[in-house]
């Protein structure tokens, strides 16, 4: 998996955000501030801008100012968060120009932990790291079974879909859900939605 790779995997992101960015915005209206749809589709269409204009030679590279930009673009917690999480994979990528499937479940434990440090969550919380760590979770069982990259990258987006599935009978723990206390329960958070969205691999590359 090369930049190209990364770069439309990045616009697949963007596509989907735009798509659900009502969704999303009305998932928040229940349980957040109503902003999460509309501040993520600025962030990634500024991402878009970004990859536009720079060189990202490097599947670290193409991560790295996603992450960067998405901070500077997107309010509330949101921003640092998704970030951080790009942030983290880019500089567990490195600098080589090519990265393999053990590569990419580093690069997402990375970034797991990262989130986790940064908004102090777990599993359980009702928060975006309730999608993320079993998608990293499976991602790394498969590169231990040798899996393809497809069959691989398929296990990953039901994991993630499973788990953000999961959190809607939770009560949540952290974030503006958690002011809500057993409210929270049936609710389903945007900050959960948002990662499952972001699994989709990229169309052209999905036979690789």
């Amino acid at each position: 998996m090369d930049a190209g790779f990364f770069r439309a995997w990045v616009a697949e992101i963007a596509a989907v955000v735009e798509t659900q960015r009502d969704h999303l915005t009305q998932l928040d209206s229940a349980i957040g501030d109503a902003d999460h749809g509309i501040n993520l589709a600025r962030g990634f269409g500024a991402v878009q801008a970004a990859l536009a204009q720079a060189s990202t030679p490097t599947p670290g590279s193409v991560l790295m100012l996603t992450g960067s930009t998405l901070i500077s673009k997107v309010g509330g917690a949101s921003g640092p968060l998704y970030g951080t999480a790009f942030r983290q994979a880019g500089k567990a990528l490195g600098d080589v120009p090519e990265v393999d499937l053990a590569a990419l479940a580093g690069a997402l434990e990375a970034a797991l932990s990262g989130v986790q440090k940064l908004g102090a969550a777990r599993e359980g919380d009702k928060t975006m790291v309730d999608a993320l760590a079993p998608a990293a979770s499976v991602l790394s069982k498969a590169v231990a079974e040798g899996a393809s990259l497809a069959d691989a990258l398929a296990a990953l987006a039901e994991a993630a879909d499973a788990g953000a599935q999961a959190t809607i009978p939770m009560q949540a723990l952290k974030g503006r859900a958690s002011y809500l206390g057993p409210r929270s329960g049936p609710l389903s958070p945007a900050g959960c939605a948002a990662p499952d969205a972001m699994r989709k691999q990229p169309s052209s590359t999905s036979g690789r």
